[in-house]
């Protein structure tokens, strides 16, 4: 059994639907769990819409008709008659995101996101396994709430993985005993009261990887724009090389710090069962890609680059003449933890904390405010956090001329520098 993982970018269109079903094509006599996300920039969308409820803006309706307007051209493209039950099963998606905004908030933000953005990966599920259907493809349609279970940590929900073992394991046996081919949702999951969660931004990958490791799967592959595992974002780099193997501990430090291409949570369940996962390219789906395994190194090693950008540096103070010691710092973790914010850098001083963080707009004013009633508060705002691994001496110097360097850290094989663009 193979699982495969399509993102956001693999099902942004009609014609990209279409190179989906293509892919698939090739694995019709193999037994597969297709894990999809929401298409194109859906998740993002959907983001507006629960901003927008949360704040009462009138703008609502337009964002939702905007969505609602997406799904449907491609549905039109696709050729879906008028009368399809597709187009019924969809309306009822956003039946739900009307009734999840009807009522004033009053369950808290994360709650009101995860049943609102959830329907972005229910309806590109729904599209792609109807769309199979049609190009002669059998698959059967899971929702995946009925199996992957979660507490009720919502926009960071953690898997009950004893539960969700066992309903992966009664579950899908039963959809493959007359489909090869289970086309399901990534990046979300169901309460025992029946509430849907969510696995943190870009979790579909992560599904993927419980997938893997709930019915030891044969290998993982997750289909991207680009051809593999790249040295750097070519967003931001022009010189970035593709990795042909990268060790499980590789891809542990990469994503961590920040590389996107994988999620930071999919590499050690399939580590801790010696799964492979291939990253490959739906553009060329014959091509090798990037094996990640328990390879001794990563091939070739060459310095890699993570670029965070809209970063925070926050420094923290005492208010009187005390050091920044263990009964200060416990309760300044507590607050970050509290809120469930990520830490991407810190630096201690006697005197000062220094944490670089995602500046996210909805938690990062409460943790400033909380900080504030016990200590003095610092901060720079719009900042570039660069983590190299691999990297040789004379790769920062070359990353930080004519930048403005605000805190930098090193060990033996990463470096990490928090910059500054310098205006002329």
């Amino acid at each position: 059994m193979k699982i495969f993982k399509f993102g956001g970018a693999s099902v942004k269109d009609a014609e990209s639907v279409k190179n989906v079903a293509s892919i698939l094509s090739l694995y019709k006599k193999e037994q597969l769990i297709v894990v999809v996300s929401a298409m194109g920039k859906m998740t993002n969308a959907l983001e507006k819409v629960v901003h927008a409820y949360y704040n009462q803006d009138p703008e609502l309706k337009t964002y939702i008709d905007e969505i609602r307007n997406f799904h449907f051209k491609i549905v039109d493209d696709l050729g879906f008659p008028e009368n399809h039950p597709l187009r019924h099963e969809l309306e009822n998606c956003f039946v739900e995101i009307d009734w999840a905004c009807e009522e004033p908030p009053s369950r808290g933000y994360g709650f009101s996101y995860d049943q609102i953005v959830s329907q972005g990966e229910l309806m590109s599920t729904k599209i792609i396994s109807a769309y199979l259907m049609n190009s002669d493809i059998a698959n059967a349609w899971l929702d995946v709430r009925d199996v992957l279970q979660t507490d009720n940590t919502y926009r960071e929900a953690k898997v009950n993985w004893e539960l969700t073992e066992q309903l992966i394991k009664t579950r899908i046996p039963q959809l493959h005993a007359s489909n090869n081919i289970i086309v399901t949702q990534g990046f979300i999951g169901g309460t025992s009261e029946n509430f849907t969660t969510t696995l943190g931004r870009e979790g579909s990958d992560y599904t993927a990887a419980i997938f893997s490791y709930c019915l030891d799967a044969k290998e993982m592959i997750v289909w991207k724009d680009v051809p593999g595992v790249l040295s750097a974002d070519p967003r931001y780099s022009q010189d970035s090389v593709k990795l042909d193997q990268v060790s499980y501990h590789d891809a542990i430090e990469l994503t961590y710090y920040g590389a996107t291409v994988i999620h930071p949570k999919t590499i050690k369940p399939l580590e801790n069962k010696h799964i492979p996962l291939r990253v490959c390219s739906f553009k060329s789906p014959k091509e090798k890609g990037t094996s990640v395994g328990n390879f001794q190194a990563t091939k070739p090693l060459v310095p890699c680059f993570i670029y965070k950008p809209a970063q925070l540096l926050i420094s923290i103070s005492a208010k009187d003449f005390s050091f920044i010691a263990e009964a200060s710092l416990h309760k300044i973790f507590g607050l970050f933890a509290e809120l469930k914010i990520k830490i991407n850098l810190m630096q201690n001083s006697a005197i000062s904390f220094s944490v670089c963080v995602d500046n996210d707009p909805f938690k990062i004013p409460e943790l400033l405010h909380e900080l504030q009633k016990d200590f003095r508060v610092l901060y720079n705002e719009d900042l570039m956090l660069i983590t190299v691994r691999h990297y040789y001496p004379s790769t920062i110097e070359q990353l930080i001329k004519g930048k403005k360097v605000l805190l930098e850290q090193r060990s033996r094989q990463t470096a990490q520098v928090v910059l500054k663009e310098i205006k002329s």
